[in-house]
């Protein structure tokens, strides 16, 4: 299958309205991993896996609580979506995956090899097709979006993201929110919007109010360095700033060509054009000549007839930007046919408004449920207490 057309959407703007929409309610377990290292919720119509521990411990939970879904994921994209490139491309997939995995290999944490395997090994999946499921995204490219200051209502930065990607083979399916908790005292807890089976991310917030989205460009091939879904975990896990992440992307060998949306709880925000030899940073209000008109208090990278219209939804809506609004500005066909997932984050609260495509919709004309890492992270943490028993005196 080749590449969807690129979108790359980044724009940064700062908010000044209240929201109506409050905090995820309701959230109830659905099943708990017999090792302790995780809990499978439903949040406000949402599946929602949280793990904690090691990467070994949250890997086998993950592979544990999501079993089914995670064979399914593989099925999709080792073989549907396998099948579909050899075809297109007259070359074999799991050879050119097999050298993917080879290339990236010396340029990975070894801690997210030991997860997936561990996920793989639990979920009763090879470790060959386990790998597959995380890597593949080396091989294919989507598109994302962010806002800030005058352009918005109540100066609170928002960060949008668009997941233009394979909504047509039903990835939707395994879509769940991801809760990270790392047991190493270095590495933050975070928060994806992702999907069973993958231990990376596209779609990412972490505690610390630091977010960030992936949009895809050319460099198919450019393999030699770390692959981006965990590129952005390992950003996620080590950064608490935009000028942390950047220097992280900066000091890490890079894949392929892609660009990033980062924005912080201190209201700063980039966007970040990366190839394996360079990496180049747009700070809001920056102009490029191959872009249209970048409104005041704006960071936009985009391609395509959608930059166009993005930016004219931007110039109209300025100063008038919350939530709703940035809901109304990714809808189509800003969003393509093809579009999986969207999410709208206020790292100042850890909020996150997301959206998944549904069966024969985009994600864009699907309702957003919200959900808040801090939220989860304590009924994770309560629900996870042990019981203690009544003493007499209780009685």
């Amino acid at each position: 299958m080749t590449p969807r057309p690129i979108t790359a959407l980044l724009v940064s703007l700062l908010l000044a309205q209240g929201l109506a929409a409050q905090p995820a309610k309701d959230i109830r377990v659905l099943g708990r991993d017999p090792q302790g290292h995780g809990l499978l919720c439903s949040a406000r119509g949402k599946t929602v896996l949280i793990v904690a521990g090691t990467p070994e411990e949250m890997g086998q939970a993950h592979g544990r609580l999501l079993r089914n879904w995670v064979h399914g994921l593989s099925r999709k994209t080792g073989y549907l979506v396998g099948a579909g490139y050899s075809i297109t491309k007259s070359d074999w997939f799991f050879e050119r995956m097999d050298e993917v995995m080879a290339r990236t290999k010396p340029h990975t944490p070894p801690r997210f090899l030991r997860e997936i395997d561990a996920m793989s090994k639990a979920a009763g999946l090879s470790t060959r097709d386990g790998r597959v499921a995380n890597f593949f995204p080396e091989m294919f490219h989507c598109s994302g979006f962010a806002v800030r200051d005058s352009a918005t209502k109540d100066g609170m930065l928002l960060h949008g993201r668009v997941l233009d990607y394979m909504r047509d083979i039903s990835l939707q399916s395994y879509a769940c929110i991801q809760l990270f908790l790392p047991s190493d005292p270095k590495h933050n807890a975070w928060m994806s919007l992702g999907y069973a089976g993958f231990i990376g991310t596209v779609t990412a917030m972490n505690e610390k109010g630091l977010a960030v989205g992936e949009m895809g460009g050319k460099g198919e091939g450019k393999w030699d360095g770390m692959p981006m879904s965990l590129l952005l975990r390992d950003v996620m896990e080590r950064a608490s700033t935009v000028e942390e992440a950047i220097k992280i992307v900066q000091q890490t060998p890079r894949t392929c060509e892609y660009y990033y949306v980062v924005s912080d709880k201190g209201r700063d925000m980039v966007g970040l054009a990366c190839t394996p030899e360079k990496v180049d940073v747009f700070r809001p209000g920056a102009q490029h000549e191959l872009l249209p008109h970048i409104p005041k208090d704006t960071v936009m990278l985009s391609g395509g007839s959608r930059a166009k219209l993005l930016s004219e939804r931007l110039i109209k809506y300025h100063g008038q930007i919350d939530v709703a609004k940035m809901i109304e500005i990714i809808k189509r066909p800003v969003a393509m046919k093809s579009n999986l997932h969207n999410a709208v984050f206020r790292p100042e609260t850890l909020d996150m408004w997301c959206a998944d495509a549904g069966r024969k919709t985009p994600a864009c004309d699907e309702p957003y449920a919200l959900v808040n890492l801090t939220e989860l992270r304590r009924f994770y943490e309560a629900a996870m207490k042990p019981k203690q028993s009544k003493t007499a005196a209780d009685k």
